[in-house]
């Protein structure tokens, strides 16, 4: 491709919408459905429960910031962090397992926190509302 910083630019949008999308649809289930497993799983371990609402943050309001490019950089950063607690919290007897298909047990959750991960690097592209 001749045009390499257009190129650039649709490859990181298509790594947003991807990362956005997918885990966007993840959120609206945990805001349609209960977080009540998440409160209990957090209290079971001496935290508060209230921390279970952070869901949102890392499911809902960071890939919509990723979606449309506006702070994406942050939100990027704030689906690692959910992502890394995901897997501390809740993953932790998977990490190290294989699924029946001879994947990683974790691929989905590794998946978003690397390809936040890589969006905190290389930041959205010049399609979205940044245009940086």
């Amino acid at each position: 491709m001749r045009n390499t910083a257009w190129a650039d630019d649709v490859g990181k949008l298509i790594l947003r919408l991807t990362v956005g999308i997918l885990l966007l649809m993840h959120g609206l289930n945990k805001l349609t459905g209960d977080i009540g497993y998440l409160d209990r799983m957090l209290q079971g371990i001496g935290l508060p429960g209230y921390l279970s609402y952070g869901v949102y943050a890392g499911e809902i309001i960071a890939p919509v910031l990723i979606l449309v490019g506006w702070y994406a950089r942050v939100g990027a950063l704030i689906v690692v962090v959910n992502m890394a607690f995901a897997i501390a919290l809740a993953h932790r007897a998977e990490l190290f397992a294989l699924n029946r298909s001879g994947g990683w047990a974790l691929e989905l959750q590794g998946l978003f926190l690397l390809a936040a991960l890589a969006l905190v690097f290389t930041g959205p592209g010049r399609i979205g509302i940044d245009r940086r």
